[in-house]
């Protein structure tokens, strides 16, 4: 294969069957200045805050789940509205999202992220007194205020990887950002119900102190590199973007497929789950409810974090893992067709799918970020880290709209759609041995 396109800067290219990676020679350059002087005592400070935050990302809503029921009440409102102080949340970072990757690619990454941050934790405040003045208005109007000031964060900091990260750190790093995204869904349910035991609006209060102590750790232990060259003008900067997407749109649009499908079933399972422990013959809800939820979530934790630790741009490994871990969801939601009354059965099938999505996830985080030049890569990971945010946003409604017709049609769904992306994915996402 040759490329007939003359691009107008001078490009390092690697071709495979279907993924076309580039990377810069300037930008080559800055990652390799940009390793860690102190050895691996300042890589593992920066890995920790860089995993801040997604995990604030995450508190700054699943934290909430544990309290809706009280918050209908104490507020007078309907479920309906209820749903909304989580799904606004997330519908506002999916539309605002890809304009934070541009302001990204345009100045800088930490320029986006740290008052992203704090918009993100003084919203938090602000929720705190609508929910303590029972104002429904104020608290759904900062939910919406916390929701752009999410689309800074997590998105901005794939990025942020790439700049600074190459070959096996990139990975790894990558794999510990969707580790810490999983975990703050693990603990989030539980801090949220632990805090709930001072009083219901606790977690409104305790988000911002995460927040602060993530722009801390931004602004004192992450030093990003400097920029080569000058921010595109915005009509070249949509070419480059128009550029991508036609020589590697087949296998992008698959990725973004596969992983914003693996969200939506993610949290449309955990809602599916939360829904049956609370009614009989279980009836379990609290703390022990928010353990339960912990342990098919820990399954994706812990996979994402060893699958981005081994692949170390390993373009055949990560192929593998990839159609393993769909396939692995594939025939555990098929299973739960027929075994979603049992509950034992059932949650070990819910782990089985969750450490599938664990495999999937780190290998598409790393194509996707290094798929890209500099330049264009905030742009790239926010439009994938916006289609993830409506498949949280959409999971709980979906899954509780085919609940009401059987719990089969559920399953059968997701099964079917999870077979779907993994054809997408065996016969259009083809990485090269080595992906840059």
């Amino acid at each position: 294969m040759t490329a007939t396109s003359k691009p107008k800067r001078k490009l390092t290219v690697t071709f495979s069957s279907d993924i076309t990676t580039q990377s810069s020679p300037e930008e080559a350059s800055t990652k390799s200045s940009s390793q860690p002087q102190g050895g691996r005592k300042s890589k593992v400070a920066e890995y920790i805050a860089l995993s801040t935050v997604p995990l604030v990302l995450v508190l700054g809503n699943s934290m909430l789940v544990p309290i809706l029921p009280t918050l209908k009440s104490k507020l007078g409102i309907s479920q309906f509205q209820s749903s909304l102080v989580i799904s606004l949340f997330s519908l506002c970072a999916a539309i605002v999202i890809p304009f934070a990757g541009y302001l990204s690619d345009r100045f800088s990454r930490k320029a986006v992220i740290i008052p992203s941050l704090i918009i993100y934790g003084g919203a938090g405040i602000l929720a705190g007194f609508g929910a303590v003045w029972d104002s429904y208005g104020v608290l759904i109007s900062a939910r919406a205020l916390q929701g752009i000031g999410a689309a800074g964060t997590a998105p901005i900091a794939m990025a942020l990887v790439g700049d600074m990260y190459k070959s096996g750190e990139e990975s790894q790093a990558l794999g510990l950002i969707e580790a810490s995204n999983g975990a703050g869904k693990v603990v989030s349910p539980i801090l949220g119900s632990l805090l709930a035991l001072i009083v219901w609006y606790a977690a409104f209060f305790a988000f911002p102190a995460f927040c602060l102590l993530s722009l801390l750790a931004m602004l004192f232990l992450i030093k990003e590199p400097k920029r080569q060259q000058p921010p595109q003008p915005v009509k070249q900067y949509l070419q480059s973007i128009k550029r991508i997407f036609a020589k590697n749109g087949r296998w992008l649009v698959s990725s973004f497929f596969s992983g914003s499908l693996a969200l939506f079933i993610l949290f449309g399972i955990l809602f599916f789950l939360s829904n049956i422990l609370e009614k009989p013959p279980y009836s379990i809800d609290g703390v022990r409810k928010g353990f339960i939820l912990a342990i098919p979530l820990f399954g994706m934790v812990s996979t994402a974090y060893a699958t981005g630790t081994i692949i170390r741009k390993n373009g055949v490994l990560m192929r593998w893992l990839m159609n393993i871990g769909l396939a692995l969801m594939v025939v555990s939601l098929a299973l739960a067709i027929w075994f979603n009354t049992q509950l034992y059965v059932f949650i070990g099938l819910l782990t089985i799918s969750s450490i599938g999505t664990g495999l999937l996830l780190p290998c598409l985080n790393t194509m996707i970020t290094g798929a890209v030049e500099k330049a264009e890569r905030g742009m790239i990971t926010s439009l994938y880290s916006s289609l993830r945010f409506f498949g949280v946003a959409f999971g709980p409604p979906l899954f509780g709209w085919m609940m009401g017709i059987s719990h089969q049609i559920v399953f059968i769904t997701v099964s079917l759609l999870s077979l779907i992306s993994l054809g997408l994915v065996f016969f259009l996402v083809k990485p090269g041995k080595q992906v840059q």
